[in-house]
């Protein structure tokens, strides 16, 4: 029962399929345990660092609401004593600062416009010089008031100040007892509100 012709064409097509497989590599279980290997720890790798890319996103979130959070509590304050020291400046008007975006406080532009007693209300841009400088003093005090610092520094900030206002500047400085203040000037009459003078 036994076909030569079906064996030797079956035993054809075995040898060519073998032929086919090519050479046999003997190094290649150790090639794929090494691959494997590497292959395993790269995976376990990118796992940790796809694991501190999440936590690293949390924490940049949290810390984002921290930050919104406390800009608007020291905004708000900022805005409040910047009210009642320009008030208390130029003896009436009013001052404001706004946020150009309330709901992105931190990318917002801050504007601020004040009204002197008797003038319109008005961006800083068009007020006049020692109007100009008497708020931005009025400004810088209040985040002063609401962040005190241990001393500061100021140079030629009342350049632009008249004597009456320079005498309302000095005196506004001795409120804050807790901060101390170095001021460079060439004005006679800040010289004079000096405790010690270089």
């Amino acid at each position: 029962e036994f076909s030569m012709t079906a064996a030797v064409r079956e035993n054809r097509d075995i040898k060519n399929r073998l032929r086919e497989l090519g050479e046999v590599n003997v190094g290649a279980i150790k090639e794929y345990q090494s691959v494997s290997g590497r292959y395993e720890f790269l995976t376990t790798q990118r796992r940790d660092i796809e694991a501190s890319m999440d936590q690293l996103y949390r924490i940049i979130g949290d810390m984002d609401k921290i930050i919104r959070t406390r800009f608007k509590d020291s905004f708000d304050q900022i805005v409040q004593h910047f009210e009642e020291i320009f008030i208390e400046f130029f003896g009436g008007g009013k001052a404001t600062i706004l946020l150009s975006d309330e709901s992105n406080p931190l990318d917002s532009e801050i504007q601020i416009t004040a009204q002197p007693p008797g003038k319109q209300l008005k961006s800083i841009n068009l007020l006049s010089g020692g109007e100009k400088t008497m708020t931005a003093i009025a400004l810088m005090f209040a985040v002063l008031r609401t962040k005190p610092t241990p001393c500061c520094i100021l140079d030629e900030v009342e350049a632009a100040l008249d004597d009456t206002n320079i005498d309302i500047f000095a005196k506004y400085l001795k409120k804050f007892e807790d901060i101390q203040f170095t001021l460079i000037t060439h004005q006679k009459a800040t010289m004079e509100h000096a405790d010690a003078m270089y």
